[in-house]
Protein backbone atom coordinates (compact mmCIF):
# COMPACT_ATOMS: atom_id res chain seq x y z
CA UNK A 1 0.00 0.00 0.00
CA UNK A 2 1.21 3.51 -0.86
CA UNK A 3 2.37 5.25 2.31
CA UNK A 4 1.90 8.92 1.47
CA UNK A 5 -0.61 10.90 -0.54
CA UNK A 6 0.79 13.67 -2.74
CA UNK A 7 -1.38 16.40 -4.21
CA UNK A 8 -0.42 19.01 -6.78
CA UNK A 9 -2.57 22.07 -6.05
CA UNK A 10 -3.26 25.11 -8.25
CA UNK A 11 -4.70 28.46 -7.13
CA UNK A 12 -5.56 31.35 -9.49
CA UNK A 13 -8.75 32.90 -8.07
CA UNK A 14 -7.56 36.53 -8.03
CA UNK A 15 -4.11 38.02 -8.65
CA UNK A 16 -1.75 35.32 -7.34
CA UNK A 17 -0.69 32.46 -9.60
CA UNK A 18 0.22 29.68 -7.20
CA UNK A 19 1.10 25.99 -7.16
CA UNK A 20 2.05 23.68 -4.32
CA UNK A 21 2.85 20.05 -3.59
CA UNK A 22 1.28 18.88 -0.33
CA UNK A 23 1.89 15.52 1.35
CA UNK A 24 -0.82 13.93 3.51
CA UNK A 25 -2.75 17.19 3.77
CA UNK A 26 -0.48 18.87 6.30
CA UNK A 27 3.09 18.74 5.03
CA UNK A 28 3.93 21.41 2.45
CA UNK A 29 6.78 20.29 0.19
CA UNK A 30 6.64 23.42 -1.98
CA UNK A 31 4.57 26.59 -2.07
CA UNK A 32 5.25 28.79 -5.10
CA UNK A 33 3.43 32.11 -5.52
CA UNK A 34 3.77 34.57 -8.39
CA UNK A 35 2.20 37.81 -7.15
CA UNK A 36 0.80 40.55 -9.39
CA UNK A 37 0.57 43.24 -6.69
CA UNK A 38 3.09 45.57 -8.37
CA UNK A 39 1.17 45.33 -11.65
CA UNK A 40 -2.25 46.15 -10.16
CA UNK A 41 -0.92 48.88 -7.83
CA UNK A 42 -0.72 51.10 -10.94
CA UNK A 43 -4.53 50.89 -11.21
CA UNK A 44 -5.35 51.07 -7.48
CA UNK A 45 -6.86 47.56 -7.48
CA UNK A 46 -7.07 44.29 -9.37
CA UNK A 47 -7.94 44.57 -13.08
CA UNK A 48 -9.58 41.22 -13.96
CA UNK A 49 -8.47 41.06 -17.62
CA UNK A 50 -4.85 41.83 -16.75
CA UNK A 51 -4.94 39.24 -13.94
CA UNK A 52 -6.21 36.53 -16.31
CA UNK A 53 -3.53 37.26 -18.91
CA UNK A 54 -0.80 37.18 -16.27
CA UNK A 55 -2.05 33.81 -14.97
CA UNK A 56 -1.76 32.36 -18.49
CA UNK A 57 1.83 33.64 -18.72
CA UNK A 58 2.91 32.30 -15.33
CA UNK A 59 0.94 29.13 -14.60
CA UNK A 60 3.14 26.51 -16.31
CA UNK A 61 6.28 28.03 -14.85
CA UNK A 62 4.81 28.09 -11.31
CA UNK A 63 3.70 24.42 -11.52
CA UNK A 64 7.09 23.27 -12.84
CA UNK A 65 8.84 25.15 -10.02
CA UNK A 66 6.50 23.65 -7.39
CA UNK A 67 7.22 20.09 -8.57
CA UNK A 68 10.94 20.79 -8.83
CA UNK A 69 11.19 22.33 -5.33
CA UNK A 70 9.25 19.38 -3.87
CA UNK A 71 11.65 16.97 -5.61
CA UNK A 72 8.66 15.22 -7.19
CA UNK A 73 7.32 14.52 -10.67
CA UNK A 74 3.77 14.49 -12.01
CA UNK A 75 3.88 10.67 -11.85
CA UNK A 76 4.33 10.87 -8.03
CA UNK A 77 1.07 12.82 -7.61
CA UNK A 78 -2.11 11.07 -6.45
CA UNK A 79 -4.43 13.90 -7.51
CA UNK A 80 -4.54 17.34 -9.11
CA UNK A 81 -6.42 19.97 -7.08
CA UNK A 82 -7.62 23.38 -8.17
CA UNK A 83 -9.66 26.32 -6.88
CA UNK A 84 -12.89 26.55 -8.92
CA UNK A 85 -14.64 29.32 -6.98
CA UNK A 86 -15.32 31.89 -5.71
CA UNK A 87 -13.14 34.48 -7.45
CA UNK A 88 -12.69 36.35 -10.71
CA UNK A 89 -14.18 34.23 -13.48
CA UNK A 90 -11.36 34.72 -15.99
CA UNK A 91 -8.66 34.09 -13.40
CA UNK A 92 -10.41 30.95 -12.11
CA UNK A 93 -10.83 29.60 -15.65
CA UNK A 94 -7.07 29.66 -16.24
CA UNK A 95 -6.43 27.45 -13.20
CA UNK A 96 -9.37 25.12 -13.86
CA UNK A 97 -8.40 24.61 -17.53
CA UNK A 98 -4.78 23.94 -16.55
CA UNK A 99 -5.73 21.45 -13.81
CA UNK A 100 -8.13 19.60 -16.14
CA UNK A 101 -5.49 19.38 -18.87
CA UNK A 102 -2.85 18.04 -16.47
CA UNK A 103 -5.26 15.57 -14.84
CA UNK A 104 -6.47 14.32 -18.23
CA UNK A 105 -2.98 13.99 -19.71
CA UNK A 106 -1.54 12.24 -16.63
CA UNK A 107 -4.59 10.09 -15.87
CA UNK A 108 -4.79 11.53 -12.33
CA UNK A 109 -8.05 12.29 -10.49
CA UNK A 110 -9.23 15.92 -10.42
CA UNK A 111 -10.39 17.52 -7.16
CA UNK A 112 -12.05 20.96 -7.29
CA UNK A 113 -11.67 23.03 -4.10
CA UNK A 114 -13.75 25.87 -2.67
CA UNK A 115 -11.43 28.86 -2.16
CA UNK A 116 -12.83 29.76 1.28
CA UNK A 117 -12.61 26.14 2.44
CA UNK A 118 -8.95 26.39 1.41
CA UNK A 119 -8.44 29.43 3.65
CA UNK A 120 -9.97 27.57 6.61
CA UNK A 121 -7.80 24.50 5.87
CA UNK A 122 -4.66 26.69 6.00
CA UNK A 123 -4.90 26.35 9.78
CA UNK A 124 -4.16 22.62 9.55
CA UNK A 125 -0.78 23.14 7.89
CA UNK A 126 1.17 24.46 10.90
CA UNK A 127 -1.19 23.41 13.71
CA UNK A 128 -0.77 19.65 13.58
CA UNK A 129 -2.93 19.21 16.71
CA UNK A 130 -5.92 21.11 15.32
CA UNK A 131 -8.88 18.89 14.45
CA UNK A 132 -12.54 19.80 13.89
CA UNK A 133 -14.86 20.83 15.41
CA UNK A 134 -13.90 24.47 16.09
CA UNK A 135 -15.03 28.04 15.34
CA UNK A 136 -13.34 29.85 12.47
CA UNK A 137 -13.48 33.53 11.53
CA UNK A 138 -12.79 33.98 7.80
CA UNK A 139 -11.74 37.53 6.90
CA UNK A 140 -10.58 38.36 3.40
CA UNK A 141 -11.00 40.93 0.63
CA UNK A 142 -14.30 39.47 -0.52
CA UNK A 143 -15.57 37.52 2.50
CA UNK A 144 -16.27 37.87 6.20
CA UNK A 145 -17.75 34.67 7.65
CA UNK A 146 -18.08 33.23 11.12
CA UNK A 147 -18.40 29.46 10.81
CA UNK A 148 -18.47 26.25 12.81
CA UNK A 149 -16.06 23.79 11.21
CA UNK A 150 -18.03 20.64 12.07
CA UNK A 151 -15.70 18.27 10.24
CA UNK A 152 -13.25 18.37 7.34
CA UNK A 153 -15.22 20.02 4.51
CA UNK A 154 -18.35 20.42 6.67
CA UNK A 155 -19.41 23.89 7.77
CA UNK A 156 -22.25 25.69 9.48
CA UNK A 157 -22.34 29.43 8.81
CA UNK A 158 -23.24 31.42 11.94
CA UNK A 159 -22.74 34.91 10.50
CA UNK A 160 -21.59 36.78 7.42
CA UNK A 161 -21.24 40.36 6.27
CA UNK A 162 -24.37 42.11 5.04
CA UNK A 163 -22.42 44.51 2.82
CA UNK A 164 -18.66 45.15 2.55
CA UNK A 165 -16.25 42.41 3.58
CA UNK A 166 -13.64 43.51 6.15
CA UNK A 167 -10.83 43.43 3.56
CA UNK A 168 -12.93 45.43 1.12
CA UNK A 169 -13.49 48.10 3.80
CA UNK A 170 -9.73 48.22 4.44
CA UNK A 171 -9.04 48.75 0.73
CA UNK A 172 -11.70 51.46 0.33
CA UNK A 173 -10.60 53.36 3.45
CA UNK A 174 -6.92 53.11 2.48
CA UNK A 175 -7.80 54.60 -0.91
CA UNK A 176 -9.78 57.42 0.73
CA UNK A 177 -6.91 58.25 3.12
CA UNK A 178 -4.48 58.19 0.19
CA UNK A 179 -2.45 55.16 1.26
CA UNK A 180 -3.04 53.27 -2.00
CA UNK A 181 -3.26 49.55 -2.79
CA UNK A 182 -3.21 46.98 -1.21
CA UNK A 183 -5.11 48.63 1.62
CA UNK A 184 -4.90 46.05 4.42
CA UNK A 185 -1.11 45.91 4.89
CA UNK A 186 -0.78 49.69 4.42
CA UNK A 187 -3.38 50.50 7.10
CA UNK A 188 -1.82 47.91 9.43
CA UNK A 189 1.60 49.54 9.00
CA UNK A 190 0.58 53.19 9.40
CA UNK A 191 -1.71 52.32 12.35
CA UNK A 192 1.33 51.37 14.44
CA UNK A 193 2.19 55.10 14.60
CA UNK A 194 -1.36 56.20 15.46
CA UNK A 195 -3.67 56.34 18.47
CA UNK A 196 -6.50 53.80 18.05
CA UNK A 197 -8.65 55.75 20.53
CA UNK A 198 -8.26 59.13 18.77
CA UNK A 199 -11.58 58.87 16.89
CA UNK A 200 -14.59 56.82 17.94
CA UNK A 201 -16.18 55.16 14.92
CA UNK A 202 -19.50 53.24 15.00
CA UNK A 203 -19.61 49.46 15.37
CA UNK A 204 -22.68 48.18 13.57
CA UNK A 205 -24.97 45.57 15.07
CA UNK A 206 -27.33 43.69 12.75
CA UNK A 207 -30.73 43.36 14.40
CA UNK A 208 -31.88 39.79 14.80
CA UNK A 209 -28.54 38.39 13.61
CA UNK A 210 -25.96 38.77 16.37
CA UNK A 211 -23.16 37.07 14.41
CA UNK A 212 -23.60 39.04 11.16
CA UNK A 213 -21.28 41.88 10.23
CA UNK A 214 -21.74 45.25 8.53
CA UNK A 215 -18.84 47.50 7.57
CA UNK A 216 -20.35 49.91 5.03
CA UNK A 217 -21.55 52.31 7.76
CA UNK A 218 -18.07 52.41 9.28
CA UNK A 219 -16.55 53.09 5.85
CA UNK A 220 -19.08 55.92 5.31
CA UNK A 221 -18.18 57.39 8.73
CA UNK A 222 -14.52 57.54 7.72
CA UNK A 223 -15.43 59.25 4.42
CA UNK A 224 -17.68 61.73 6.27
CA UNK A 225 -14.88 62.46 8.74
CA UNK A 226 -12.47 63.16 5.85
CA UNK A 227 -15.01 65.33 3.99
CA UNK A 228 -15.81 67.32 7.13
CA UNK A 229 -12.10 67.94 7.82
CA UNK A 230 -11.60 69.08 4.21
CA UNK A 231 -14.57 71.50 4.40
CA UNK A 232 -13.31 72.95 7.68
CA UNK A 233 -9.73 73.18 6.41
CA UNK A 234 -8.49 70.86 9.17
CA UNK A 235 -5.48 68.60 8.75
CA UNK A 236 -6.12 64.89 9.26
CA UNK A 237 -3.71 62.73 11.23
CA UNK A 238 -3.58 59.74 8.87
CA UNK A 239 -2.04 57.40 11.45
CA UNK A 240 -4.74 58.19 14.05
CA UNK A 241 -7.50 57.82 11.47
CA UNK A 242 -6.15 54.48 10.21
CA UNK A 243 -5.62 53.14 13.75
CA UNK A 244 -9.11 54.21 14.88
CA UNK A 245 -10.74 52.65 11.82
CA UNK A 246 -8.73 49.44 12.25
CA UNK A 247 -9.70 49.23 15.94
CA UNK A 248 -13.41 49.56 15.05
CA UNK A 249 -13.14 46.65 12.58
CA UNK A 250 -11.03 44.44 14.86
CA UNK A 251 -13.22 45.01 17.94
CA UNK A 252 -16.30 43.78 16.07
CA UNK A 253 -14.50 40.75 14.59
CA UNK A 254 -13.10 39.72 17.98
CA UNK A 255 -16.36 40.31 19.88
CA UNK A 256 -18.43 38.24 17.44
CA UNK A 257 -15.94 35.37 17.34
CA UNK A 258 -15.55 35.14 21.13
CA UNK A 259 -19.33 35.39 21.64
CA UNK A 260 -19.88 32.51 19.18
CA UNK A 261 -17.19 30.34 20.80
CA UNK A 262 -18.74 30.84 24.26
CA UNK A 263 -22.37 30.45 23.15
CA UNK A 264 -21.64 27.27 21.19
CA UNK A 265 -19.27 25.87 23.83
CA UNK A 266 -16.06 25.73 21.75
CA UNK A 267 -12.61 26.03 23.32
CA UNK A 268 -10.86 26.27 19.92
CA UNK A 269 -10.98 29.34 17.67
CA UNK A 270 -9.14 29.88 14.38
CA UNK A 271 -8.84 32.79 11.95
CA UNK A 272 -8.29 32.57 8.19
CA UNK A 273 -8.09 34.70 5.04
CA UNK A 274 -5.93 37.62 3.96
CA UNK A 275 -7.02 39.93 6.81
CA UNK A 276 -6.02 37.19 9.30
CA UNK A 277 -2.43 38.40 8.78
CA UNK A 278 -3.38 41.81 10.28
CA UNK A 279 -1.22 42.30 13.39
CA UNK A 280 -3.93 44.18 15.32
CA UNK A 281 -6.49 41.40 14.69
CA UNK A 282 -4.02 38.68 15.70
CA UNK A 283 -3.06 40.51 18.90
CA UNK A 284 -6.68 41.35 19.79
CA UNK A 285 -7.86 37.79 19.18
CA UNK A 286 -4.94 36.28 21.10
CA UNK A 287 -5.64 38.49 24.14
CA UNK A 288 -9.40 37.77 24.07
CA UNK A 289 -8.85 34.01 23.70
CA UNK A 290 -6.39 33.98 26.60
CA UNK A 291 -8.87 35.88 28.78
CA UNK A 292 -11.67 33.41 28.04
CA UNK A 293 -9.60 30.21 28.14
CA UNK A 294 -9.92 29.52 24.40
CA UNK A 295 -7.12 28.01 22.29
CA UNK A 296 -6.27 30.36 19.44
CA UNK A 297 -5.04 29.10 16.05
CA UNK A 298 -3.86 31.10 13.06
CA UNK A 299 -1.78 30.46 9.92
CA UNK A 300 1.52 32.23 9.15
CA UNK A 301 0.99 35.30 6.94
CA UNK A 302 2.17 33.40 3.82
CA UNK A 303 -0.73 30.94 4.32
CA UNK A 304 -3.26 33.73 5.06
CA UNK A 305 -3.03 35.38 1.66
CA UNK A 306 -3.95 33.38 -1.45
CA UNK A 307 -1.70 30.35 -1.88
CA UNK A 308 -1.93 26.82 -3.28
CA UNK A 309 -0.74 24.98 -0.15
CA UNK A 310 -4.09 25.66 1.55
CA UNK A 311 -5.87 24.30 -1.55
CA UNK A 312 -3.76 21.14 -1.40
CA UNK A 313 -4.59 20.74 2.28
CA UNK A 314 -8.36 21.09 1.72
CA UNK A 315 -8.15 18.81 -1.35
CA UNK A 316 -6.48 16.02 0.66
CA UNK A 317 -9.52 15.63 2.94
CA UNK A 318 -11.87 15.79 -0.06
CA UNK A 319 -9.76 13.19 -1.89
CA UNK A 320 -9.83 10.89 1.16
CA UNK A 321 -13.64 11.16 1.23
CA UNK A 322 -13.77 10.01 -2.39
CA UNK A 323 -14.58 13.38 -3.98
CA UNK A 324 -13.65 13.44 -7.68
CA UNK A 325 -14.58 15.98 -10.34
CA UNK A 326 -15.26 15.34 -14.01
CA UNK A 327 -14.03 17.15 -17.11
CA UNK A 328 -17.14 19.35 -16.87
CA UNK A 329 -15.73 21.11 -13.78
CA UNK A 330 -16.20 24.83 -14.38
CA UNK A 331 -15.31 28.11 -12.69
CA UNK A 332 -18.07 29.31 -10.31
CA UNK A 333 -17.22 32.96 -9.48
CA UNK A 334 -19.98 33.43 -6.87
CA UNK A 335 -19.69 30.04 -5.15
CA UNK A 336 -21.02 30.27 -1.59
CA UNK A 337 -19.41 28.55 1.37
CA UNK A 338 -21.06 25.16 1.87
CA UNK A 339 -22.11 24.93 -1.80
CA UNK A 340 -20.70 22.13 -3.92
Amino acid sequence: MKENTYILAIESSCDETAASVVMDGRTVLSNVISSQIALHTLYGGVVPEIASRKHIEKINQVIETALSEAGKTLEDMDAIAVTYGPGLVGALLVGVAEAKAIAYASGKPLVGVHHIEGHIAANFIENKDLEPPFICLVVSGGHTHLVVVKDYGEFEILGRTRDDAAGEAFDKVARAIGLGYPGGPKIDKVSKEGNPNAIVFPKAKVEGAIYDFSFSGLKSSVLNYLNHAKMMGETVNEADLAASFQKAVVDVLVDHAILAAKEYGFDKLAIAGGVASNSCLRAGMAAACEKHGIQFYYPSPIFCTDNAAMIGCAAYYEYKKGVRHGWDLNAVPNLKLGER
